[in-house]
């Protein structure tokens, strides 16, 4: 069983960036890093906190596009390792390894599932409660699903993620999840409203081919931003990645390995003026003019981010970031501490530094809700779904 150490999200919301040295004394203080040259407008001189704040976004980005991935396209029940009895006893809500599983959800809706996972292996503490539901037309789909987050030992939700995705020229399997050994074309559309409110908006789209000898080659392209900004900071933060050569490889005790290497660049502007162009899906690697990009603002950092991410049953347990690289001679590393349960907001602990300077560090679980810390002023600010939202 997992021991929950995670602190209830509910009360990390409640932190303020500002409150006893936060994040306008982080703006203010730790010095100033030279932008980065050449594409995009570029903006003055970065503060270490929206340093740290764009790296932490650029992190996320590729790690929670991976994850979506994974999810959208293989399912709670569908690890390789499992039984047909297996399959069919989570099917029903049988509680696997602090995973239940319904096939049609627990609403009884046509073309429907529900997975819902917890804070702890006997399934009592709901962390996430995800239904999706699924339209196919011969190759083509498209999937609706609402995932409603809990913060430890809540039983009412705080935030909640929706998305709509879309698949073409796909082999729909079984639940409505597309047969990635035969390749599809995938594009979503996100949205995350904590409180209530419209919190983070964020696009993605990945050309998966077609399998060979057990591991898919895939590219993609994603953009994204926080629609309510950093209200101590007075600006909204925004990322526009691709990649364009990864791999997807399935383990032999069932779990599955995205391999990829994120370029991205990171965006900042007053709240309210960033957006998302939508522009034609893509069917080829590599992708030449992406689906998704940020409008508005101004370019910040870049980064180059080489990602192993490993899942097993939808839930992320390895991931590792070596030595990316990042502008002003930045470096990031990212290591999976798995002593530690996966729901503990230690389970994902990262380091951005310059040269032998720390500069900020994070933690999240295996959900990405966690903290950034920017290392010069102490200032803390709240990560939600792999991105900094307060």
């Amino acid at each position: 069983m997992r021991i929950p150490v995670l602190i209830a999200l509910a009360a990390s919301l409640a932190l303020t960036a500002c409150g006893g040295g936060g994040g306008t004394g982080a703006a203010s203080g730790g010095g100033s890093l030279t932008p980065p040259v050449g594409g995009g407008t570029q903006s003055a001189p970065q503060s270490v906190a929206e340093t740290a704040i764009e790296t932490a976004n650029a992190v996320g980005d590729p790690v929670k596009t991976l994850s979506d991935f994974n999810n959208n396209t293989t399912g709670v029940m569908l690890a390789s390792s499992s039984t047909r009895a297996q399959i069919t006893a989570m099917a029903s809500g049988s509680c696997n390894n602090g995973v239940e599983f319904f096939a049609p959800d627990r609403n009884g809706d046509a073309n429907s599932t529900e997975s819902i996972r917890f804070y702890d292996g006997a399934c009592t503490q709901m962390a996430r409660d995800t239904v999706r539901i699924y339209s196919i037309n011969g190759t083509s789909e498209t999937v609706n699903r609402t995932s409603k987050q809990y913060a430890l030992g809540n039983a009412t939700p705080i935030a909640q993620r929706t998305s709509t995705i879309a698949y073409t020229n796909a082999v729909i399997g079984n639940n409505g999840y597309p047969n990635p050994a035969d390749g599809f074309d995938h594009s979503s559309t996100n949205e995350v409203d904590i409180s209530g409110s419209k919190t983070l908006l964020g696009d993605d789209e990945l050309v998966m081919l077609a399998a060979s000898n057990g591991t898919n080659q895939f590219c993609g392209d994603s953009a994204g931003y926080n629609a309510t900004g950093i209200a101590s900071l007075g600006e909204t933060f925004g990322w526009q990645g691709s990649v364009t050569s990864g791999t997807r490889t399935v383990n032999g005790d069932g779990s599955v390995t995205w391999a990829s290497t994120h370029q991205g660049t990171g965006y900042k502007g007053a709240i309210g003026s960033l957006g998302i162009n939508v522009g034609a899906p893509n069917s080829a690697c590599p992708i030449a003019t992406p689906e998704y990009s940020l409008t508005g603002g101004t370019a910040g950092n870049t980064s180059n981010i080489p990602v192993s991410a490993t899942f097993l049953r939808g839930e992320l347990i390895d991931l590792t970031i070596t030595n990316a690289t990042l502008a002003s001679g930045n470096t990031l590393n990212v290591v999976t501490n798995t002593g530690t349960s996966p729901t503990s907001s230690g389970f994902i602990t990262g380091t951005i530094a310059n040269g032998s300077t720390q500069i900020a560090t994070f933690a999240v679980d295996t959900f990405g809700d966690g903290t950034l810390t920017v290392s010069s002023s102490g200032a803390q600010y709240v990560m939600q779904d792999w991105h900094v939202v307060k």
